[in-house]
């Protein structure tokens, strides 16, 4: 399976969603994201991976803030509040959703 930066953002245009599906299997779902202007997400309810495809701004979990760049990685939690800000128009994420509902156990504890 193959799927480039550019045929996922690609499925973007034309539409008023900022984020899309690209791949799923089993527990994982792999999806774009290119918010315009501001980031307005909610928390959600698995854990999640971003890897930042393009751009730069600052991300922000829970208390921490964050400088982000192309090629970084980001791990929330689930039902972590989070959000990008002061990003640049050109800011773009893949987001990797896994796992059951409420994350995953975390073994390190």
């Amino acid at each position: 399976m193959h799927i480039s930066k550019t045929d996922a953002l690609l499925s973007l245009s034309g539409s008023k969603a900022r984020f899309r599906e690209v791949f799923n299997h089993g527990t994982l779902n792999v999806e774009i994201y290119q918010p315009v202007g501001a980031d307005h997400q909610n928390p959600h309810d698995r854990d999640e991976i971003y890897v930042i495809l393009a751009g730069n701004g600052d991300f922000i979990c829970g208390e921490e803030r964050f400088s982000f760049a192309a090629g970084d990685f980001f791990f929330v939690p689930a039902m972590a509040i989070h959000r990008f800000e002061n990003f640049s128009q050109d800011f773009a994420t893949w987001v990797f959703f896994y796992g059951p509902k409420g994350g995953e156990a975390n073994d390190n504890d």
